[in-house]
């Protein structure tokens, strides 16, 4: 096996797992590039990000913990909320970095960011979860002096380099590198653009954002040099706002939305092809994955459930779920990585794993242990990339958006709460017509993956055996009372 590779990791953002024809062979949407680049690499099946919302998973991705070990026990972080990744925190970043590794941030942050403000104060300890209304954040955005560096970000967990944004919908709408802005947001964001609102830079174009953000990481390939490179590039897309370019409205028949995976298609080629110009495709693991399931809401061009009515296109494939819920199709999200010599080409990995895994597979990989204490959840997916066929894990733990917790033991998963679904992420009652999804009143879900994929049979009341010992193992990993757990349940589940 060759030591240090090239690791370029492309993580999108909101793309389902049937959002692939390479997982899904009824997609109405075209992704030749990504086709490739399964033909050329191993397809993982079974992969899972350690929650079913952005903030968390990425907080995973690269520190190898399950964010729900940090304060951050639901939901995502929202405007000007402090860092969350803490900063005697290991990292994958830090760790490749003292590997010899050049290591550069490209694209959306959203794991909080500590601003100064203008009286020279900081923002760390503003806001208090559920006290602030978001409008009343992003208008918080008068009080910041923008020209002053801001501490937290990916500078200050290992990264050489960043250029990118936080959130495309967040303000300030502007280009971040290194530890500042690059320009000034001086201008109001009109209220009826996507998004929130807030300052932006002078003309600021959210078509703009993934042809810049490829340019740039085009550039980290292209300036390859005697260090191996570690390229995390996080795209905005296809996230809301909807806004594909021009060349690429109608290449789809999934709407809008469905236009906007195409040019995230665009965009694995544009990197595949840098890679081969610049000589080391052969030496890199380029990875690509998404960090949650599709989005529901209206505001993702009608979302995930209203794309079935009017396209047919299940964004959530067979799985059960969308983007928030402990269902599936929350965190089963689409794997593909290519490693030449190492990877078998056009096969698939049916072992389940974790995006949570990719600190304990790069010390795998690099051969040089991870620091004491670090990456705790983290376990080494070598063995699935090198193409064998054994299990990895023992268990894996799910989070849902509103903090419900689930655990997956060989193909079975239980969820700690009477239903999947998440609170802001209502399935549709002819949605569950047409799945067969019937009501039950047990106090949690048991599904058998192996025989039921679309989580249809609750067996809950079939077997108690199962359900006691992976609900006493997952009490013991996340260390919650049954007092506690019944608290955060949503209002009148229990």
């Amino acid at each position: 096996m060759p030591r240090k590779p090239h690791i370029v990791y492309i993580l999108t953002d909101d793309l389902g797992y049937g959002d692939l024809p390479c997982n899904n062979p009824d997609s109405k949407i075209p992704t030749p590039n990504i086709d490739r680049l399964c033909g050329e690499g191993l397809r993982f099946s079974d992969m899972h990000a350690t929650s079913a919302v952005c903030t968390p998973s990425r907080y995973s991705i690269l520190t190898g913990r399950y964010c729900w070990r940090t304060h951050l026990k639901s939901s995502v972080l929202w405007p000007w909320d402090g860092p969350l990744i803490e900063p005697d925190r290991p990292t994958v970043a830090s760790y490749l970095r003292d590997q010899g590794y050049r290591t550069s941030c490209i694209g959306k942050w959203h794991l909080g960011l500590d601003w100064t403000k203008k009286d020279g104060t900081s923002t760390a300890n503003d806001f208090t979860p559920g006290v602030m209304s978001i409008p009343e954040r992003c208008a918080h955005n008068e009080r910041i002096d923008f020209k002053a560096p801001y501490r937290g970000g990916p500078i200050d967990c290992g990264f050489d380099y960043h250029f990118g944004i936080d959130v495309p919908n967040f303000p300030p709408f502007t280009w971040f590198e290194q530890d500042r802005l690059l320009i000034q947001p001086t201008e109001q964001r009109p209220g009826h653009v996507a998004g929130y609102t807030g300052l932006q830079a002078p003309g600021w174009d959210l078509k703009a954002v993934v042809p810049k953000l490829v340019d740039k990481a085009k550039e980290e390939i292209e300036n390859v040099a005697d260090q191996p490179l570690f390229l995390y590039f996080a795209l905005t897309s296809p996230h809301t706002p909807i806004v594909p370019n021009d060349e690429f409205i109608g290449k789809s028949s999934a709407g809008l939305y469905g236009d906007f995976v195409v040019e995230v298609d665009w965009v694995v080629g544009e990197i595949m092809e840098a890679l081969q110009r610049k000589g080391i495709a052969d030496d890199t693991l380029l990875v690509f994955t998404s960090d949650n399931g599709p989005e529901c809401l209206k505001g993702a061009d009608g979302g995930a459930y209203e794309r079935i009515r009017n396209h047919r296109h299940y964004s959530m494939g067979e799985l059960r779920g969308v983007k928030r819920d402990n269902w599936e199709g929350g965190h089963r999200v689409p794997f593909i990585a290519r490693w030449p010599g190492v990877t078998p080409s056009g096969e698939t990995c049916t072992q389940y794993a974790s995006l949570g895994d990719f600190m304990a597979t790069c010390a795998a990989i690099t051969g040089t242990p991870l620091p004491p204490g670090a990456a705790e959840d983290s376990v080494s997916n070598l063995p699935l990339l090198e193409g064998k066929d054994v299990a990895v894990r023992d268990h894996l733990v799910h989070h849902s958006q509103d903090g419900q917790f689930a655990i997956r033991q060989d193909n079975w998963v239980y969820i700690d709460a009477p239903t999947g679904q998440d609170t802001d992420s209502p399935e549709p009652d002819w949605f569950k017509a047409e799945r067969g999804y019937t009501h039950h009143d047990f106090p949690g879900e048991l599904y058998d993956l192996s025989a039921d994929i679309s989580e249809s049979r609750n067996l809950y009341g079939e077997r108690p055996d199962l359900v006691a010992a992976m609900s006493a193992k997952l009490r013991a990993i996340h260390g919650l009372s049954d007092k506690e757990r019944l608290a955060r349940l949503p209002s009148g589940s229990e």
